[in-house]
């Protein structure tokens, strides 16, 4: 329903923390059916909302987002995203929920400083700098050691071979790396663990994930009470939030593709989505930077890859979730942060530079204020 051939819809972490503060205000959490019912009615008019305002052609009011403010939020939020990987990446046991720059390094130095990380972790971090010693790596990997450095070293190496995602970009050739290394480095580290049972040695791992697929939800959504008041507010807000999102990062694809973007479309589609997820145990989604930056540098070039995706993520959860039990976090980690950091476009912001001053300020004003606050506030 959309126009954007590059966005990849679903939950997002800062939509996700913010939801929960807003939920939290109006409910106890304690109350799992109670707040399970409300976020199903948040999500309802979430939808409503971006639907309205999309079929009363109102995407002039998110038009106002000019390509500098995109590029500093785009950066900013990549940044944002890699820090709060971190914790995987580095099997940080504790770690904060704020998502500024701030709050992320004193969690990460705090956990350092008092030996919060998991085991081996600091290992993994200094053979993460020697990525290029590959060869190296790999006869370490299967002389001796422990069974846990030699889990966090193959994770390392599958990390390692993410670099060949730029080289796939920039090679014809070999278009197809940058496609498949995320899966092999998947298939690798989970096989790794299996057969080593590294998770006894302090690996973290996704464990169990029970398959199958909620059932629907339309008659939990309050239409009447005073919980109907509540979630209608929050679902407002939210969705206000989110379209924005999915708007700046739709756009953010579009002009890297030299395409436009039909912002009516977009709103419409979200608001659909929302409607129809809310009605199926699903709460708020919009359009993911993470998501969306492992499709692009996996190639997609048609909404198409979206559609596949979903059946994917269908029969995964249906079938095969439980396969997932081993996978380490750090190796789901990587991959984020891989793909995140390519959206960090250094040559648009020395091009505003040349070209405008004051949209340069726009472009940093909207940067600071994502790595130093958090992205609703910079949206």
């Amino acid at each position: 329903m959309g126009s954007s051939r590059d966005i990849a819809v679903g939950p997002v972490a800062v939509v996700s923390l913010l939801l929960g503060t807003l939920l939290q205000s109006e409910i106890d959490p304690a109350n799992k059916d109670g707040y399970k019912r409300l976020a199903f009615t948040a999500t309802f008019f979430a939808g409503i909302t971006q639907f309205t305002l999309g079929f009363l052609r109102l995407d002039f009011l998110i038009d106002f987002l000019s390509h500098a403010a995109i590029v500093g939020f785009m950066a900013g939020a990549a940044i944002t995203i890699a820090l709060q990987r971190l914790k995987g990446f580095l099997g940080i046991r504790n770690f904060t929920k704020k998502t500024d720059i701030v709050s992320v390094m004193r969690s990460v130095w705090g956990s350092v400083h008092h030996g919060l990380l998991s085991t081996n972790s600091c290992e993994a971090f200094d053979s993460c700098l020697q990525k290029a010693l590959m060869a190296l790596q790999l006869h370490r990997l299967f002389s001796t050691g422990s069974i846990a450095e030699q889990v966090m070293l193959l994770e390392n190496i599958g990390t390692s071979v993410l670099v060949a995602e730029n080289q796939g970009k920039k090679n014809k050739k070999i278009f197809w790396v940058p496609a498949i290394t995320p899966l092999i480095s998947v298939i690798l580290s989970t096989f790794f663990v299996y057969i080593t049972h590294a998770e006894k040695y302090g690996v973290q791992i996704v464990r169990y994930v029970e398959k199958g697929i909620n059932p629907p939800s339309a008659n939990e959504i309050y239409f009447t009470g005073d919980y109907l008041v509540n979630g209608f507010r929050i679902g407002i807000v939210v969705g206000m939030i989110t379209l924005t999102e999915a708007v700046a990062i739709g756009k953010t694809f579009a002009s890297m593709k030299d395409y436009q973007v039909d912002g009516n479309k977009e709103l419409v589609a979200l608001g659909a989505m929302n409607v129809i997820g809310s009605m199926a145990s699903c709460y708020v989604a919009t359009g993911s930077f993470s998501r969306s930056a492992v499709n692009y540098m996996a190639g997609c070039q048609t909404a198409v890859s979206n559609i596949v995706m979903s059946f994917v993520i269908f029969f995964t959860l249906k079938f095969f979730t439980p396969l997932f039990k081993y996978t380490p976090n750090a190796i789901l980690s990587s991959i984020i942060i891989s793909a995140v950091i390519g959206l960090i476009y250094f040559e648009a912001a020395i091009l505003i530079w040349k070209i405008d001053k004051f949209d340069f300020v726009a472009c940093m004003g909207a940067f600071i204020g994502v790595i130093f606050a958090f992205v609703e506030m910079a949206s």
